[in-house]
């Protein structure tokens, strides 16, 4: 008597004497080709969307410092310019390496840097990544930024022009930037800061 098969069921191939049929050998190579590429493509796009940066030098302190790991998101601003407070990677052609420093103007905006005191069209600006430094700084009765201003002798114009952006680096008195290097291209700019990774102790999403 034939068994029945019910409905969406799927019968097992068998050997004459009834014993089921074993996979053959291409079958599990299918398998296991589909599995390497499948790991090849998860490895390249976490390598094409996102890079792993090294924080080189003191112009982040107190909120990055040497020999830190970053992971820097490179598809955002595929979408959408950098915003204010973002801390970001860029090219800097001149000196031949990537700089990380935070964006404070863009496009249109006009900055001014006077001792501790930022402007944007204006306005002063609230930063709060900065906010024990600045405090501690004050106390003393002394200037955080002890460094150069903005505009100065250098750059002139304080309004950021179409396609760039201006950025500081947190340590405001030992900071290559803006006020040095001047406006940073939008062509120029890498990706955005998103996961400090490395030291493990330190592992923690970036807040922009």
């Amino acid at each position: 008597m034939e068994q029945e098969v019910g409905q969406g069921a799927v019968q097992q191939p068998t050997d004459q004497d009834g014993t089921p049929k074993r996979k053959p050998k291409n079958e599990i190579f299918e398998w296991l080709k589909a599995i390497i590429i499948a790991l090849v493509l998860v490895f390249l796009i976490r390598w094409l969307l996102f890079k792993p940066f090294i924080v080189d030098g003191p112009s982040m302190q107190p909120n990055f410092h040497t020999g830190e790991r970053v992971i820097v998101n490179e598809i955002l601003y595929d979408f959408r310019a950098p915003k204010p407070g973002e801390v970001i990677v860029f090219h800097v052609p001149e000196e031949g390496r990537d700089f990380i420093k935070r964006v404070i103007a863009v496009e249109g905006d006009t900055v001014k840097v006077e001792g501790d005191t930022i402007t944007v069209n204006g306005k002063p600006i609230q930063e709060a990544y900065l906010k024990a430094p600045l405090e501690e700084a004050h106390q003393n009765g002394e200037l955080y930024n002890k460094f150069t201003n903005f505009p100065n002798e250098k750059f002139k114009d304080g309004k950021v022009p179409a396609g760039h952006i201006f950025v500081m680096g947190d340590n405001r008195s030992n900071s290559t930037d803006s006020r040095m290097i001047g406006y940073i291209d939008l062509k120029e700019v890498v990706g955005r800061a998103d996961v400090i990774f490395w030291p493990a102790k330190d592992m923690q999403w970036i807040n922009h």
